[in-house]
Formats: C-alpha cells, structure tokens, sequence
C-alpha cells in the first residue's frame, strides 16, 4: 500500500521491533529456530500475561506514517478495530485529513496460507518458464 501510495519503499526501509528474543532471529535453520522459541517460551508466556491483564489483545501491526513503515507487535485494547482480528483477516486504517478522527476502515479476508503458497508457486512456475 505504501508503494501504491507513491513511496519508495524496500524492505530494509522498514523498521521491525521484533518481539522474538536475539537468538530466535540469529538461527540459520528451522529445527533451531523452534527450538529457540521453546528455549524462551516464559518470554512469549510474559508478553501474552501483560497483555491479558489489560484485557488487550497481541496483534502483529504495521504502520506507514510520515514516509516511514514499521512493523511491531502491540496490544490491542477492546474498543480498536484490530481486536476481533482472526485468522488470515485484514484490516487497513486510513488517516487523511479528511478521516483525522475517524479512519477510513477496510476489512475483509486476507489470503490465507492456501492461496498464498499457491501465488507463490505459480511465481516459481512462471519463472521456470522464462
């Protein structure tokens, strides 16, 4: 959406406030990985407690303001749209100067992991045949 917005943006542009611990990102392969999200379960247990005694939710949420994206996860009280988010659902807000206060709010079905392996298949298929 940003780059349909006119932004010049890569992936390294955008900033990530990972949740998961230093280890958990330096794995070089999946076995580790999964072991290292065993290795520091009480910290994920941490994140989720914190958030259920606010009565939040955790949501994984990306934000495009001022020219600059960011990725974080964040808790998400009961009166947001973001909060009864299930599943593969997406949610976009739009603030404008016309939608200061009150955003434009488009939600609906997100791909899901079906249709996205799939996309990218055919991506692989395509590339093949050229």
């Amino acid at each position: 959406l940003a780059r349909e917005s006119g932004s010049n943006l890569e992936l390294e542009n955008i900033e990530n406030h990972s949740f998961l611990p230093l280890e958990s990102l330096q794995t070089t392969n999946n076995e580790d990985f999964f072991k290292s999200l065993v290795k520091y379960e009480s910290h994920f247990q941490e994140l989720f407690q914190k958030a259920t005694e606010k009565n939040c939710r955790l949501k994984y949420v990306a934000q495009f303001i001022d020219g600059k994206a960011n990725v974080s996860l964040q808790e998400i009280t009961a009166d947001h749209p973001f909060y009864n988010l299930e599943g593969s659902d997406n949610i976009v807000l739009f603030f404008t100067d016309r939608y200061s206060k009150n955003p434009l709010l488009i939600k609906g079905a997100g791909a899901g992991a079906e249709v996205t392996a799939s996309g990218i298949f055919a991506d692989v298929i395509r590339i093949g045949n050229n």
